[in-house]
């Protein structure tokens, strides 16, 4: 029988765990399924360094939690080796999204069941951090900063409110963006930079639409859009999907990336920093294997 790790927030509420009594029952259908309830970096890599011939992990939360779940496998060198599943459970699931899983995470763990592994691709830093979905620099990163009050109470429309403000109040950086050797960017009216392996960020907008989390190549976006008009066109522009089309937006694709800057602030798969100043990404093609269920009816896109 299949063995299974569910890693699951220690601080879900009672409607979460709910669902994921649920989730586990329809896992346990055909797996044997241990949970594990963590609240730390530290505590997840404790348990996980004490299941190393586990089956499956599976993490049930939103993007953060299967950043961080990437991440600790990546740090104790069990990827690509260790199988893994994502149980959709977070407020934004952008990375849900790219892979195109269901909206109800009983749906999906029940998929899984069948579900066959794909090799999907990993950005990483100079420091080892791992990028499962995108990380940008500038306005969209503010607007994450925005939006973290308005998520506890709006949910995914939180993400719309912050966007909106970081767009009103938002100001232009410096910054450089070298791409396989070659400057594709650089001046003082930069207002985001942007590079992934899925396509979503803020709860569904297509930030990098084309990105393809299983070709090798990273996506990077990089507007000058720095006036107040062009800054909340490209707002608009970019919940469709079409800032690309803009004169004033910059699409490359590549495998390593750097950017820098003066102080940057940052938002990695919905983790927010300041005062960055340098950074380069690159890709690990296959870098991590995924159960993806096959969908008759995937999740409605943006």
């Amino acid at each position: 029988m299949t063995s299974a790790l569910l890693i699951a927030n220690a601080s879900a509420g009672s409607a979460d765990d709910q669902v994921l009594d649920e989730v586990v029952d329809a896992l346990r259908t055909a797996w044997e399924v241990e949970i594990a309830r963590t609240s730390g970096s530290d505590e997840l890599r404790e348990v996980l360094a004490a299941h190393p011939d586990v089956d499956v992990v599976v993490a049930a939360g939103g993007d953060g939690s299967w950043h961080v779940v990437v991440q600790e496998l990546y740090g104790l060198d069990r990827l690509p080796k260790q199988l893994m599943a994502l149980v959709p459970m977070g407020t934004g699931n952008d990375f849900a999204r790219t892979l195109e899983l269901a909206e109800d995470p009983v749906e999906v763990a029940r998929g899984l069941l069948k579900a066959e592994p794909q090799h999907l691709d990993l950005a990483v830093d100079e420091d080892g951090g791992v990028v499962v979905n995108a990380v940008h620099v500038g306005v969209g990163a503010m607007a994450g900063q925005e939006a973290g009050p308005w998520k506890r109470r709006l949910g995914p429309l939180g993400y719309a409110v912050g966007a909106f403000k970081a767009g009103l109040v938002g100001t232009a950086e410096r910054l450089h963006v070298v791409v396989d050797g070659e400057l594709v960017a650089h001046g003082d009216d930069v207002i985001q930079a942007a590079v992934g392996i899925g396509r979503y960020v803020g709860g569904g907008a297509p930030l990098l639409p084309e990105a393809d989390p299983s070709d090798g190549l990273l996506d990077i976006t990089v507007s000058h859009a720095d006036a107040l008009p062009r800054r909340l066109a490209y707002g608009l522009r970019l919940l469709r999907g079409r800032h690309g089309d803009s004169a004033d937006v910059v699409t490359v694709r590549g495998r390593e990336v750097t950017i820098s800057g003066d102080a940057m602030t940052w938002n990695a798969d919905g983790e927010l920093g300041e005062g960055l100043q340098r950074r380069t990404w690159r890709v690990e093609p296959s870098g991590y294997r995924v159960l993806v269920p096959a969908s008759d009816t995937p999740s409605e896109q943006p």
